[in-house]
């Protein structure tokens, strides 16, 4: 199964990324995901389930112990994987 994550965090700084922002994009740009795009108000990224619920495990615990209050996140089925 493939899947699609879009995925925010808080509290939103408009001078610079809050550390919690910078620790969740780097954690999605280092694992082993498709179709990766980061910004500044929306990070989505897709893959296999197994490396997009692990990604999202690693980056709800490091984005918290960053400082995020919040994160808002969206996981969608998009397909099945073909052998």
């Amino acid at each position: 199964m493939r899947l699609r994550v879009e995925f925010t965090t808080e509290p939103f700084d408009l001078d610079e990324a809050p550390a919690h922002a910078v620790v969740a994009r780097d954690v999605i740009q280092a694992a082993d995901l498709d179709a990766v795009d980061v910004g500044p108000f929306g990070n989505t990224a897709e893959g296999d389930a197994g490396q997009v619920l692990t990604a999202v495990d690693s980056l709800l615990r490091r984005a918290l112990a960053s400082g995020a209050t919040r994160v808002s996140l969206q996981l969608n089925v998009i397909g099945e994987d073909t052998p």
